[in-house]
């Protein structure tokens, strides 16, 4: 079944409805309905998605849907996002406008955990850094800290690039 981007930010939302038989039958599905669909609505501007709301979701570009399944991902109101790799596969355009987008949800106080190898992004992007190395812990702490440690300039530049560091 294709659904539209509007439906698959609804879905989304589907821990936080409530629906019944008698709901049903007295209209409140239908209002519950309509207000979760106004949300929904909300959230595809919001991503920058508004202009394709309602079309299906097999029909938007690969940026639009990154963006689309974070829509869904802020339907269910965490307080925790994890975001895992949301720059592969984006151009530089794309990759600026996630980046924004991530700032943005960062500041409407939503934790966000980014796992991500585009490290300019990254760098720009995070307060709190760890990076790993074939699952063993490299360094911690900010970008600036992150950036000077010898561990991750050998691990991910090589060591020539730490003896020229």
């Amino acid at each position: 079944m294709n659904m539209t981007a509007c439906e698959n930010v609804m879905l989304g939302a589907h821990l936080h409805t409530r629906s019944s038989l008698l709901g049903g039958m007295t209209g409140a599905t239908r209002r519950a309905d309509a207000a979760l669909r106004e949300e929904a609505l909300r959230l595809i501007d919001y991503v920058g998605v508004g202009r394709h709301a309602h079309a299906h979701a097999t029909q938007l570009s690969f940026g639009l849907l990154k963006r689309l399944e974070i829509a869904r991902a802020l339907a269910s109101r965490p307080r925790l996002l994890l975001l895992d790799e949301p720059a592969a596969g984006l151009n530089d355009t794309e990759t600026h406008e996630i980046t924004e987008l991530i700032r943005s949800i960062a500041a409407s106080g939503v934790t966000v955990l980014l796992v991500e190898h585009d490290m300019k992004l990254v760098m720009n992007i995070s307060d709190h850094l760890l990076v790993l190395d074939y699952g063993r812990k490299l360094a911690e702490g900010t970008a600036a800290e992150v950036r000077a440690n010898p561990q991750v300039i050998a691990a991910y530049l090589g060591t020539e690039a730490e003896a020229s560091a």
